[in-house]
């Protein structure tokens, strides 16, 4: 099967080569690069029109500025691969990750492989798969916690799982908005322990500078998803991104009240912490007590 893979580019000029050549090094034949030049004012879609004369695997799409998620769709809607995937220019992968599971690509609806996150930062960690399948998508989202890996590109997908479902304009958190979408009409979704994608820490990077709406519109996401998909752990996950809504906002919360049992299995010790002053106060006095010390 091709693989398209999709690269939105906008002002990434001192990345965007690292990216694009570590997309070469995948190791696999049958595939196409589409770098989608949103705007960029730097030079970046220079860079871009030297790789696509460089490279026939390349295509070079140059489009007004419309954001990631414009990018991403306009990418969409060029591929021609049965599979496709999305690397952000500012990251990259370890050679031989696609070569390493384009079999279970070619067998799976969605394949999931690790990241190491905020690769160089003070922060950084990785995200380890277990390989297993997943054909219940309300198991893989609680017991994976993939609420807190829903990034669009540590996965290849049938591009078919994109007929219907795109990329919103306009949002900062797309993938947590888009993900889901996908879960629910893919029949299975498969992660493995195989390949390695860096994603790298960014400061200039659009999630780095999110503010109260942004975090807002990343509660709400969640609160869409809660309702179908739930569990104590899951929706201690929520709660912090509501105290920190919160914390930007001063607004009163939107997350619905509910009582969780701190000897829960799936609950880790500080959810267990959170989960007894949450039984004991309130939402709305956690939020208060969380501004307080931030």
């Amino acid at each position: 099967m091709k693989l398209s893979i999709v690269i939105p580019v906008y002002n990434m000029e001192n990345t965007l080569n690292r990216c694009v050549e570590s997309v070469l090094r995948q190791g696999i034949d049958d595939y196409e690069v589409i770098l989608i030049d949103d705007g960029s004012t730097d030079n970046s879609a220079k860079i871009c029109d030297e790789w696509q004369t460089k490279d026939q695997h390349i295509l070079v799409i140059h489009q007004e500025n419309g954001g990631l998620s414009a990018a991403r769709n306009a990418g969409i809607e060029k591929a021609t691969g049965e599979l496709i995937t999305f690397v952000d220019p500012d990251d990259y992968l370890k050679d031989g990750t696609y070569k390493a599971i384009m079999a279970l690509a070619e067998k799976h609806d969605i394949v999931e492989f690790p990241v190491c996150r905020l690769f160089k930062s003070a922060r950084q960690e990785m995200l380890h798969l277990p390989n297993q399948v997943f054909t219940d998508m309300k198991a893989y989202w609680l017991e994976m916690e993939a609420y807190t890996h829903t990034y669009a590109w540590n996965k290849i997908y049938r591009k078919r799982l994109f007929d219907n479902v795109k990329f919103p304009i306009g949002k900062v958190f797309e993938d947590v908005a888009t993900f889901p979408k996908l879960l629910q009409v893919a029949n299975d979704i498969c992660t493995t322990n195989q390949g390695l994608y860096f994603y790298c820490q960014n400061d200039n990077g659009i999630t780095a500078k999110a503010k109260g709406p942004e975090t807002e519109s990343l509660l709400q996401e969640h609160l869409n998803i809660l309702h179908q998909w739930s569990d104590d752990s899951y929706y201690m996950h929520v709660l912090n991104i509501q105290m920190d809504v919160y914390n930007m906002t001063g607004k009163k919360p939107i997350l619905p009240y509910k009582r969780i049992n701190p000897f829960g299995r799936d609950l880790s010790i500080k959810y267990r912490v959170k989960a007894f002053a949450l039984n004991l106060l309130s939402i709305k006095a956690l939020c208060l007590i969380n501004k307080a010390i931030h």
